[in-house]
């Protein structure tokens, strides 16, 4: 058996990572070496334009779709304002929307409580053109109620030669970058030959990438997109990790998931998309046991 199937398989049955890494292995590329205890508020360096946003991202984007998400679903604005203010009172400066949750409101009505320059906002936008990237940032700070955006991603890219396809999109938020209106831009793919595109685009600042210990909701298997990610963090870019628990898929594995994201040191932060406070407290709460669990297994 191959070295990344036999990791794959002793994950995929509930083996502790960092363990396996460890004591079968060594640690393997994009694994931490040694144990660091590490907290959902910790603020960590992300790209190379001076983000500096809390480890753990409150997403808002779980199983969204066409303008909503469960979150906008079932707490409404006032709801997910009540979250987003729940988290920043707790640390949480990391707060992650996207056109296609249809969460900017809900960001803007927690915004009326918090200092804008107290959170870093990524959102995201799945145009492919100029004149309607240049319509979605401006409708995008309406939204927000915000001057500018902290991070702003080509959102669910799945072609290979993205590129040339969005060129035209690029470069006007090359020009809204110029102008301090975007901090910094990046991508989130949705496929492996997307994926394999970014460590060589000087356009990519940040990357968000679908990561997990069994491969749920991935772009390939767990190896192979550790591979990629290790590339684009050699390439000085940021990586943020989402779908950590597979898009609920490890609902029911919430700690051996969160060791796993806490075990990549190819990763700068991640999102997961809480639905209520009590969610987000437990993630808060299990991220510094998860951060050092198994190493002694």
């Amino acid at each position: 058996m191959k070295r990344r199937d036999f990791i794959r398989a002793a994950l995929a049955a509930g083996a502790p990572v960092a363990a396996v890494q460890k004591r079968l292995f060594g640690a393997t590329a994009g694994y931490s070496e040694k144990p660091t205890l590490r907290y959902a508020q910790d603020v960590v360096s992300l790209g190379p334009d001076g983000l500096r946003p809390s480890r753990l991202a409150m997403g808002t984007g779980t199983s969204g779709f066409r303008g909503a998400s469960n979150q906008t679903r079932k707490l409404g604005v006032g709801g997910l304002a009540d979250l987003y203010r729940y988290g920043f009172d707790n640390g949480l400066t990391f707060w992650d929307t996207a056109d296609g949750y249809g969460s900017h409101p809900h960001l803007k009505s927690a915004l009326q409580h918090i200092p804008r320059e107290k959170v870093v906002i990524m959102t995201k936008s799945t145009s492919t053109t100029a004149k309607a990237m240049r319509d979605d940032i401006e409708r995008f700070r309406r939204e927000l109620g915000t001057d500018y955006i902290d991070l702003l991603l080509l959102h669910a890219v799945r072609e290979e030669d993205w590129p040339v396809r969005r060129r035209g999109a690029m470069d006007v938020i090359n020009e809204y970058k110029q102008k301090g209106i975007v901090r910094s831009r990046g991508i989130s793919c949705h496929s492996l030959p997307a994926l394999q595109q970014v460590h060589s685009q000087e356009f990519i600042d940040v990357d968000l990438a679908r990561v997990n210990a069994i491969g749920a909701r991935m772009d390939a298997d767990p190896a192979t997109v550790i591979d990629e990610l290790c590339k684009i963090k050699a390439a000085g870019k940021g990586v943020i990790g989402m779908k950590i628990l597979g898009e609920g898929v490890l609902r029911n594995r919430v700690g051996e998931a969160l060791q796993h994201a806490m075990a990549l040191d190819c990763i700068d932060c991640f999102t997961i998309g809480a639905e209520n406070r009590y969610e987000l407290a437990d993630l808060m709460r299990r991220i510094p046991q998860a951060s050092t669990l198994g190493w002694n297994a």
